[in-house]
This record gives C-alpha cells, structure tokens and sequence, in this order.
C-alpha cells in the first residue's frame, strides 16, 4: 500500500461520482469498489476539502457527441440484450445516472482546469470505448470528447489534446473524432490487447506486450512531444489507466508503479513546461487486488497535485490574463 503523506493545500479541483453506484451482479469482475476506496485515500492525504460532486451531463452535452437515439436508449432503458453484453454492464437507472455524472465530472474538470486551476480531477471517467452509437468494454458515454466539446462551446478552448495512456486502444475516441480536426487523439496502448479492431487516431502507438519501464517511458517521451506540435492544442485531457501495471489481468504490459508514477510526472512535467492545462481521468485498472490498483490512482492525483502547486506556471508566466477571467466566470456559472 502507498505510505500516506498529507499533502499541502492546493487549488485543484476533484470531482467525485462514487456515491453512484452501479449495481452489478456477484462476480463481477469490473471492480466497482475502487472508486470508494480512492475517494477515501484522496481524504486520508489531506484533500477532502477538494472533493466536489459534479452535476450531470446535460442532454445538451451529450448530443455533442452521441446520436439521439443512443441516448434515448440509455436514458429510457431500452438498450437491446446485445448492447448491454457489449457494453459489459446490465442497464439500471443508477447506470444510466451514474455515466451522466462521470461525464459532468471531466467537463468539470476541464472547465476548472482552463479557468485557473491549471489542473482538475476526475476520480473515474477515461470511457475511451464509447462510440457515438454504442457503447462497449465497460464505457457507456465518451466522457473525453463530451468534455473537450463543452470547453469548445463555452469558448474556453479552440484545440483540445486527448493524452490516452490506458493500456486498451481508445477505440471509441479515435471514431468519434476522426473527422474533427480540433480534437487530436493520442493513444499508446498494447497492441495485441481488446480491442480487435483499432480506429485510426490522429496518433497511434502500439507497444509490445510485456514492455516495462525503461521502454515505455522512452516511447512515451517521444510521442508526447510529438503529439504537442502536432495538435496545437489549448487544453489536455490526460487517460491515466493503472492497467499497464505489471500485475492487471487485463493489461499485458509490464510498467511498475514507480514507472507509472513517473509515466504520470512525464506528462504533467510537459503540461508546466508549455502552460497546458490539464483534466485527469483514471481509466481503467483490473489488478486482482485493488488496493494496486487505487495505490497507482493514488500517485497520479499526488502527481497532479504537485503540478497545480507549482508557483505561476498556469496562466504561464504571467498574471490571470483577461480571456483567464472570463472563461472563470463563465466556469462557475456552468456549476
């Protein structure tokens, strides 16, 4: 288990949804108790007082993204037989509920993260395998592009970079965006790993199954880097998966926690050096054990937490500027 170290104070927004439960049948193997058990470890470190509960997606919001049929299906539960195995999830009011949440909390997160926090939080979210469509592999609506879209019709941010480093390929995202080219989709993933058949990205990195940290740091680097010149974007959305830990069931890889804590100080380290702002999402985790699984969940919000405490780097070098003032007003009044 991570020692716990009570953090500083900081000015980060973390949204939570646990209190959401989707109610799943004995044997499950989504392991839905870890969303608890992080927002308890997020209070034991000293950052209760940071904690908010996000409203709902809209339909407004989701429409951005989704069909109307899809959502009058998930809304009035009438999704077929066949859409709830592939979605992973049997079809409940507390689902339908709970991935409206998950979705106002990374569109929260964002918002927050853009108006002068530099960095927010979402405890769940990363459902990379939503289509505009469907759902599949345990995502119902795509949190990602919902919340890049919403910061897009507030005006808070013209280009949106999606930083995804769940071990699965984000399959959902990379379709729903490929004709936008004001979302840029980077996704380092295993290759021979769900799902079968991949959607192009504006980025795509495949990584050899059994890749440990030396490798996929190097990689990571790399891409990332040149991901940035490639997107121009004004905001990133950072899918910090705990699946590519050596011990995940799901994963293939074979990242340690300390090289997913310093995949983790990677990307925010880029986010301080060009004054990109920042919402977080955990993805996936599958570990048999979860206290792995929120102890690599943990590290990343002490990760994110250390950047949003680092003195003037968002708005970087330079006081609030004006477009830094209106698009603040216009975030708290959106929650």
């Amino acid at each position: 288990m991570v020692f716990r170290v009570p953090l500083r104070r900081v000015n980060m927004n973390i949204y939570t949804s646990d209190q959401f439960v989707l109610p799943l049948p004995d044997g499950h193997r989504f392991p839905m108790s870890k969303y608890r058990l992080l927002r308890e470890r997020v209070e034991s470190i000293g950052l209760s007082n940071n904690l908010e509960v996000p409203i709902r997606a809209d339909d407004i919001a989701v429409l951005r993204v989704h069909t109307p049929e899809y959502l009058a299906r998930v809304r009035d539960g009438t999704l077929s037989d066949a859409e709830q195995r592939r979605i992973g999830f049997p079809w409940s009011l507390a689902m339908a509920e709970r991935t409206r949440r998950v979705s106002g909390a990374t569109m929260a997160a964002l918002a927050s993260a853009i108006s002068g926090c530099g960095v927010g939080v979402n405890l769940a979210g990363g459902t990379h395998h939503a289509f505009a469509d469907h759902g599949a592999g345990y995502c119902i609506f795509n949190d990602s592009v919902i919340a890049a879209r919403h910061v897009q019709a507030l005006g808070l941010a013209r280009r949106v970079l999606i930083v995804d480093l769940d071990v699965h390929h984000g399959n959902g995202t990379a379709a729903i965006c490929q004709d936008d080219p004001s979302i840029f989709t980077f996704s380092m993933h295993c290759g021979r790993n769900y799902p079968s058949v991949k959607p192009r990205g504006d980025l795509d990195v495949e990584v050899e199954a059994g890749t440990g940290d030396a490798e996929y740091l190097s990689l990571l680097e790399r891409n990332l880097a040149f991901a940035h010149a490639r997107a121009h974007a004004d905001a990133m959305i950072y899918l910090a998966g705990a699946d590519p830990y050596m011990g995940d069931k799901l994963g293939y890889l074979a990242l340690s926690k300390t090289g997913l804590r310093q995949r983790d100080n990677l990307v925010f380290d880029h986010c301080r050096r060009f004054g990109m702002p920042v919402a977080v999402t955990m993805a996936g985790g599958y570990a048999p054990d979860v206290s792995d699984i929120v102890d690599i969940h943990q590290a990343t919000i002490e990760c994110a937490a250390e950047l949003a405490r680092t003195p003037g780097w968002y708005p970087p070098g330079k006081p609030a500027s004006v477009f830094s003032c209106i698009a603040a007003a216009v975030a708290d009044e959106w929650r």
